[in-house]
């Protein structure tokens, strides 16, 4: 049985629609990443299993348990759900020290001293904090502040703990280390987490599983791998990993490939449109690192005029120009001015 489970869930704020029908399964032990753009509803479906939002149809169950049903009128309230939450702000409290942050939910719990203070000491040791127990926040680094509030989402073991972008405060080289530290930690626990994010590649660091949302719509859900080798649409293969996207023509449709010409000159690649555009049109997508610079003419390549390159440290970034249309290459090796040829793979070119 899925640890946690959403059916058809709606939510509206007035009369705009945010969750437009919302079905998801989240198996136990698995770190769950909700991505999508800003307002595509992943940060108020994450509110929405912590009791935070009330939708108006559908059905949240833990464990099986109905935390909310439109149908059977059960909204229970955020402190019944026994849910981890970690903010995007952390929301620690400046006056409290570190344990009495990671010790408040223990304490309106009821339970013993004896029993906070070792619970609380197991968090603390658990994110690496165990000698900081009687700082303030104020005396802490923001990625100390992190796991202050990780901490405390996990002091009473909960079967979930919902994560609202919580390494958006940290610079890009913290961001890095806590991706994996917060993963092995979750995983280490074999608690299921859901995690709210916008950065794709973030998502594909520290998920089992992407659930990529669009005008609060489901668009696909996933193995990190699923979503950027095989994406089903047009919108998901845009949005995960850097890509070419281009417009062709469609010359022949066979057996779930497709041939298109750019520039007159034709490109064989696989065909995952729902039905053919009026104009014989269609939009070709394919990631930069997919591109190969080519020796000389044959199948699937294409003449491209150099432009510019930018150098990334460990390779380059090359801009071609195909007719009227840019494509961009990485390649670990210098390129030249002049023409060149640039090879396209059937596999990883993707027709919509």
């Amino acid at each position: 049985m899925p640890k946690l489970v959403i059916e058809d869930l709606h939510l509206r704020y007035g009369p705009v629609e945010v969750l437009k029908g919302i079905d998801a399964r989240f198996e136990e032990g698995s770190v769950v990443c909700l991505l999508g753009r800003s307002g595509s509803g992943k940060t108020t479906l994450l509110r929405s299993i912590a009791g935070l939002e009330e939708p108006y149809r559908g059905a949240i169950r833990i464990d099986g348990r109905p935390v909310y049903d439109a149908g059977a009128r059960v909204n229970l309230p955020p402190e019944k759900r026994d849910l981890g939450f970690v903010f995007q702000s952390y929301a620690l409290w400046p006056h409290r020290t570190v344990f009495e942050n990671v010790a408040y939910g223990l304490r309106l719990r009821r339970e013993g001293k004896a029993e906070i203070a070792a619970k609380v000491q197991t968090a603390l040791d658990g994110v690496g904090l165990g000698a900081l127990a009687a700082r303030y926040p104020s005396q802490l680094s923001g990625g100390q502040q992190q796991r202050v509030a990780i901490a405390r989402a996990l002091v009473y073991e909960p079967p979930v703990i919902l994560l609202d972008e919580p390494l958006s405060n940290l610079d890009a080289k913290l961001r890095e280390e806590a991706r994996i530290w917060i993963r092995a930690l979750i995983k280490r626990r074999g608690i299921t987490a859901v995690f709210v994010t916008h950065d794709q590649s973030e998502a594909l660091a520290i998920a089992d599983q992407i659930v990529l949302l669009d005008g609060g719509r489901l668009v696909q859900s996933g193995t990190p791998e699923d979503l950027y080798e095989r994406p089903e649409t047009a919108f998901a293969s845009e949005f995960m990993g850097s890509n070419n996207t281009l417009t062709v023509a469609v010359e022949e449709r066979r057996e779930g490939r497709v041939r298109v010409a750019l520039d007159g000159h034709s490109l064989w690649g696989l065909d995952r449109r729902q039905g053919p555009a009026a104009d014989g049109s269609a939009k070709a997508v394919i990631r930069l690192e997919a591109v190969r610079l080519a020796e000389g003419p044959g199948e699937n390549r294409l003449p491209a005029a150099y432009e510019t390159s930018i150098y990334l440290g460990s390779q380059f970034e090359h801009l071609f120009r195909c007719g009227d249309q840019t494509v961009r290459v990485l390649s670990d090796r210098r390129a030249t001015p002049g023409p060149h040829w640039l090879e396209c793979p059937p596999e990883r070119l993707w027709v919509f």
